[in-house]
């Protein structure tokens, strides 16, 4: 497979193709780019293609960061979104700009997150992507142990190249502290492709636990170990310039199927009492809004100019009726409102599962 000369972005949060074909697969490590091996002229919508999983997608305004009052704050702010959507299985993180003129505007440049002095979606897109490590750990499924043994693990490709092998090195995370003899032995792995360094991949492991034998394991689309075992593998994290964007970019095949807003202007419903249409192309999109709320972020997106918040969102909802405080923080809100939306979403899945099977 030959190599490309240009790096072209491919953003986290794209429904992977069940083919193993470089570009749908490999992750950079440093900003979630892909190195493309081949396809070049593939358009984006083409890339992103439908997923039988039912999936859902949080959208926070990359303007809550601008509340915090230094560089520590707004990185544990963007850890506590990290924490929220790991500990309730969040699929996708879309960070959007609340005051963009129009996401169709091909000036609008995506940020790639590597400036250290950026401010708003940037940085909390590179916080989210990177999550360094004075944060809280994220501890999700696919961030295993140096000595668990797992179906698939994530890894990063290496310079070094695989002896008696044509295919590449990976550093896998798996290590022996050998305490007696003050050794550690790091255990890497060979899959059967060619790919540069620092690449991230997903390496299916199989059943064969002995690394020093001479095998090469298969990469695989990041989606694989949820569709194959049922294990939550993180969530993606895309960009999108402003409000409207988050639902014209939709990464899933006919968009999201419901999409829910968040405030404090909201319909106070009960989570017990509260319906949600089964999904029947399985993608929800719940939006937090940030100091004034997501009447302002429609307010200034002018391909909405006139629109009403209601006409936006099937559901508008207050999530925290009551509230002692004058204000919720976004980051307390998503804690609040996953929570709030637990069960409704698993009765409109299992309603969805009940059609399905009647239906077939």
């Amino acid at each position: 497979m030959g190599k490309g000369k240009k790096k072209k972005r491919r953003s986290d949060f794209e429904a992977e193709p069940e083919d193993n074909t470089v570009e749908n697969e490999a992750e950079s490590i440093n900003g979630g780019e892909s190195r493309s091996k081949e396809k070049k002229t593939k358009t984006h919508k083409d890339k992103c293609q439908s997923t039988e999983i039912p999936t859902v997608t949080v959208a926070v305004p990359g303007s809550i960061i601008h509340n915090a009052q230094s560089l520590e704050l707004a990185t544990r702010l963007a850890g506590q979104i990290a924490r929220a959507a790991t500990i309730f299985r969040i699929d996708e993180i879309v960070v959007f700009d609340s005051k963009s003129t129009s996401g169709d505007d091909p000036t609008v440049a995506i940020p790639d997150a590597s400036d250290e002095n950026e401010t708003g979606a940037p940085f909390l897109i590179r916080i989210l992507r990177l999550k360094f490590g004075m944060l809280p750990p994220l501890d999700a499924p696919h961030h295993l142990r140096k000595h668990e043994w797992g179906p698939y693990r994530e890894g990063v490709t290496l310079k070094e190249r695989a002896p008696n092998s044509v295919g590449t090195l990976v550093d896998v995370g798996l290590n022996k502290d050998l305490s007696t003899k003050q050794i550690i032995i790091f255990y890497n792995v060979v899959i059967d492709q060619v790919l540069e360094p620092g690449i991230r991949v997903t390496v299916a492991m199989g059943t064969n636990r002995n690394l020093d034998a001479d095998f090469s394991h298969k990469v695989v689309s990041s989606s694989k170990p949820r569709e194959e075992v049922g294990t939550y593998w993180g969530y993606k994290v895309r960009y999108a310039s402003n409000i409207s964007s988050v639902f014209k970019e939709c990464p899933f095949k006919g968009g999201y199927d419901h999409l829910i807003g968040t405030s404090e202007h909201g319909l106070t419903v009960k989570s017990s009492e509260l319906t949600i249409p089964p999904f029947s192309k399985r993608h929800l999109l719940i939006a937090f809004g940030g100091l004034a709320g997501l009447e302002e972020s429609i307010e200034e997106d002018h391909s909405l100019k006139g629109k009403n918040v209601r006409e936006i969102f099937g559901s508008y909802l207050n999530t925290c009726p009551n509230q002692g405080s004058r204000t919720i923080r976004t980051e307390e809100a998503i804690f609040i409102s996953l929570q709030y939306f637990q069960e409704p979403i698993n009765r409109a899945l299992q309603r969805f599962e009940h059609l399905s099977h009647g239906s077939s």
